[in-house]
């Protein structure tokens, strides 16, 4: 970090408010290269937690600065690795409270943008928007405001981006923890004044865990990705010895390229095959239903819905 960014970070933040001309004076030293450095990222988050008032104009740089440092600056580009995935937590952590301006903003994002990100951020990112829909309060970057005690549209809208997320739990599709989570906060506030659009994600969110298709390969680590990078950059390595590995690791990887039978389901075979609700899969939902003696209007509207389908 140039000292000047140091020094002008500490100066536009004095009063807890910055202006826009203050923003792009920041945005213009810290982004000179297309880099930010760890020292720069710290001292965004620093600032943000100084401000009294966001505006528009520092909520997009402190989210697009802040998203390229944690997904963008080691390789291979767009998997989060463990040590930045910490480190966005633990900046988040630092004054106590999640903002929903800003580091929510930022949270659900670095989700949006990446391939993949770590299991403890993606648990740690589950819950602060649990936390945040159940008791948050305040702005958030599209004009909503987050209500505590109930999910209005715009914590619908937010929920709705981050299980949906390519990093989430389980890319275009719900998976089990996320699933759990629209139950515990569909009893939490059964009988507040929920907004219409919510009703609609609990029972397409659950319906999709149950019948949703993901494709297994859709994610893959962050080792497995710097591998493969690796062995594109490496112009000495030998194809065959890496068809090798790859035959070692999943025999049956190419084997329509070398004529053996492969005996595998088609994709639409595979998406019929998620469709069925298993036997597990009904327990489940039979054990949610019935944890309380009584069937209430959400999950009746789930329950008419997987019988129309």
């Amino acid at each position: 970090m140039s000292v000047h960014f140091g020094e002008l970070a500490k100066k536009v933040g004095a009063d807890g408010a910055i202006s826009g001309e203050e923003v792009l004076a920041l945005r213009r030293e810290a982004w000179p290269d297309g880099r930010i450095s760890q020292s720069e990222a710290e001292a965004i988050f620093a600032l943000n937690h100084q401000l009294q008032s966001r505006s528009a104009e520092w909520v997009d740089f402190f989210v697009e600065a802040l998203g390229e440092y944690v997904i963008n600056q080691r390789a291979p580009k767009g998997y989060v690795d463990s040590e930045n995935g910490h480190w966005l937590m633990s900046q988040i952590d630092a004054d106590g409270e999640l903002g929903s301006m800003a580091e929510l903003e930022l949270l659900v994002r670095v989700f949006e943008r990446a391939q993949n990100v770590p299991v403890a951020l993606k648990d740690y990112a589950l819950r602060q928007v649990e936390k945040a829909v159940l008791e948050g309060t305040g702005p958030t970057r599209d004009g909503g405001r987050l209500e505590a005690g109930n999910v209005n549209a715009t914590e619908a809208k937010l929920l709705r981006r981050a299980i949906f997320a390519p990093a989430s739990e389980r890319p275009a599709a719900v998976g089990p923890n996320e699933a759990e989570m629209l139950f515990r906060l569909k009893d939490a506030t059964l009988d507040a004044d929920n907004a219409p659009e919510w009703k609609t994600l609990f029972v397409q969110g659950i319906a999709n865990y149950l019948q949703g298709y993901s494709n297994a390969n859709a994610q893959i680590s962050r080792e497995r990705a710097a591998e493969l990078q690796a062995f594109m950059n490496d112009t000495h390595s030998s194809v065959g010895g890496f068809l090798g590995r790859m035959m070692d690791a999943a025999p049956n990887a190419f084997g329509v390229v070398f004529g053996r039978k492969v005996e595998a389901l088609s994709r639409d075979e595979q998406v019929a095959e998620a469709h069925e609700v298993t036997s597990d899969e009904r327990e489940w939902v039979a054990a949610k239903i019935e944890a309380d003696g009584k069937v209430d209007a959400y999950e009746q509207a789930l329950l008419d819905f997987l019988a129309e389908d």
